[in-house]
């Protein structure tokens, strides 16, 4: 019987599906790095969601293990190259979450664009303004999406309706023409030189990474929106700041941040965070876009199912899935 680690915290649904396969489960959601480097060689599988980083010294200790898997998006924890090398499988769950990430984005860009953030704050201190709190419609702008892989496809989705032209970029191949009725295939001169708003659906790889910067901001004839809900250091947040300052982000939405560890902040980083903290025009959220009470769920039965579909108990062989 092939053995199962579990290093985080999951909803409940996971054991029957898991049992159903006749794998052997050790729960151990609170268990800390040091514990983990000395039990995984005597498994076959380990699932993870946020909190384990799987590099080379920790893969160095994993004598057995044939798949990883992620519960939740994203691979950006685990080292690929070497994980290939050793043709260990990796499964991700990304499919589980994307409601849940369209419908906060979507959320946040009402939101911001209502100024329900202040204008709540405001009426509980017994001020009413209403001029002030003057909203601005969605309808009639130009989104653009960058990554349109499951939570990019999801987002325009949701904007059906809404009266926007939606274009789209992704780097990887697709058939275009299953999307044609949610979006336009676009380059990235396209997004810069029409779109309003900018919503950001990418994986953290050494391409993203930064990839929103002072010159990417400037790039846009535009003066636009900017959400971002995919990974913290995808965007620089000076950037954000300075693009805020000049009038060049008429507003930003950010579920993460480039470091999220708000109690480590460096002094830079801690003058940065505390001028945006303070915009009016932004609407922040502690990494929570795609952590709905269903995603929890759900993201068990994507795992599983790509685990029944991928795994035997028999055989393993190399599988790897595409993350954003």
């Amino acid at each position: 019987m092939k053995k199962i680690l579990i290093v985080d915290d999951l909803h409940e649904n996971i054991f029957p599906l898991l049992a159903d396969m006749n794998f052997d489960v050790n729960y151990q959601p609170n268990i800390k790095r040091p514990e983990i480097l000395e039990i995984i060689k005597d498994y076959e599988g380990l699932i993870i969601r946020s909190k384990t980083k799987v590099d080379l010294d920790f893969l160095y200790h994993c004598d057995k293990l044939e798949f990883i898997a992620r519960a939740g998006a994203g691979l950006d924890l685990i080292d690929l190259q070497e994980v290939e090398r050793r043709k260990i499988k990796v499964f991700a769950a990304n499919e589980g979450n994307s409601d849940a990430v369209a419908e906060h984005t979507l959320g946040m860009i009402l939101g911001l664009f209502n100024k329900l953030n202040w204008a709540d704050s405001e009426v509980r201190q017994s001020i009413w303004q209403r001029e002030q709190n003057r909203g601005i419609e969605l309808k009639g702008m130009t989104v653009g999406i960058i990554g349109f892989g499951n939570m990019g496809v999801a987002v325009a989705q949701r904007l059906m309706g809404f009266g926007v032209t939606v274009l789209a970029y992704d780097i990887a191949p697709k058939d275009w023409t299953e999307y044609g009725f949610l979006a336009k295939k676009a380059t990235m001169e396209e997004i810069f030189e029409q779109a309003d708003l900018l919503t950001i659906h990418v994986p953290l790889t050494p391409e993203t990474k930064m990839m929103v910067n002072d010159a990417f901001i400037q790039k846009f004839k535009k003066n636009i929106f900017l959400i971002n809900t995919s990974r913290g250091e995808v965007a620089s947040v000076k950037a954000i700041l300075n693009g805020l300052n000049s009038g060049k982000l008429r507003g930003s939405c950010l579920d993460v941040l480039e470091n999220e560890k708000l109690a480590t902040l460096s002094e830079e980083q801690n003058e940065v965070y505390s001028q945006l903290f303070q915009k009016k025009n932004v609407i922040l959220s502690p990494h929570v876009a795609g952590w709905t009470v269903e995603s929890y769920r759900k993201i068990n039965e994507v795992l599983v199912s790509k685990i029944r579909e991928q795994v035997s108990n028999a055989d393993f062989s190399l599988f790897a899935k595409r993350t954003d």
